[in-house]
């Protein structure tokens, strides 16, 4: 047992060495590298297309125009390389962008989102997931919750058969109370950076609200939100109702400036 107190001390020491701030400011762990996430990011986007029918034509080039806008956007980094875009025949109303600079975005969400605003919100969503580096995190944070989920169990004294449910409890509880939490806050972050992604772009910011009420009237039934990955709509547009006035002179700056996108 003298072993455990060490482990937990190097691996702390692993957690704060790997601490960074998000770009709304809130402290994180990254564990990867950007090499590590652009290499997931090429292995999961080539997965997809094979899994997956890509279309091509104006649907493509309709997504293509849209996210064009917003990567114009990023700072020289985020654009270096270009973005790949593919469109996904995909009745699922969903979209995603990936590490590496891939966006994928299913022929459903086009059903949805009813103008090239809407659409913006949500690429500008899913772009804003990579710049914030939410997959390391999420990967960094269920890494380091194994760690000290194995820890415990040893410690605990229950790698026997008779302490397998209580881990399980434990797993639950880990579950529940850190990761899908974590993710709910990487969500409402994506809604936040999003936001200022479409309006410096020259989208307007107010038709996320609209994409979001077709999303309520479109979806089925949904986890109780303290089981979900995601906000529940209502709280999602709350949430963007209230930054929406503070990233209006970014939309107004983009029309003066002549940048409206005409991608519709």
């Amino acid at each position: 047992m003298r072993w455990i107190r060490p482990l937990v001390v190097a691996t702390l020491a692993v957690a704060l060495a790997a601490c960074t701030t998000s770009p709304t400011g809130r402290s994180r762990l990254t564990l990867l590298s950007e090499a590590q996430l652009d290499q997931m990011g090429a292995q999961a986007f080539a997965q997809y297309q094979r899994d997956t029918p890509t279309v091509g034509g104006a649907p493509y080039r309709y997504v293509q125009c849209v996210t064009d806008a917003i990567v114009a956007t990023l700072p020289p980094e985020a654009r270096d390389g270009g973005w790949q875009v593919r469109v996904f025949d995909d009745d699922s109303a969903n979209a995603f962008a990936l590490p590496g600079g891939y966006v994928g975005v299913n022929l459903g969400l086009l059903e949805i989102a009813e103008n090239q605003d809407q659409l913006a919100a949500v690429i500008g969503h899913e772009i804003a997931h990579v710049l914030a580096r939410h997959a390391n995190e999420r990967a960094s944070t269920q890494t380091a919750t194994q760690l000290g989920l194995s820890v415990l169990s040893s410690a605990a004294g229950l790698e026997g058969p008779g302490g397998e449910q209580v881990m399980a409890a434990l797993g639950m509880g880990a579950k529940y109370g850190i990761l899908l939490p974590f993710s709910r806050r990487h969500e409402s972050e994506a809604d936040v950076l999003g936001l200022r992604l479409m309006a410096g772009a020259g989208f307007d910011p107010r038709a996320s609200v609209a994409l979001w009420q077709n999303m309520g009237r479109a979806g089925g039934a949904r986890p109780p939100e303290w089981m979900s990955t995601h906000p529940s709509h209502g709280q999602r547009i709350a949430g963007l109702e209230a930054e929406i006035p503070g990233v209006l002179p970014l939309y107004e700056q983009a029309r003066r400036a002549g940048r409206p996108p005409r991608c519709g």
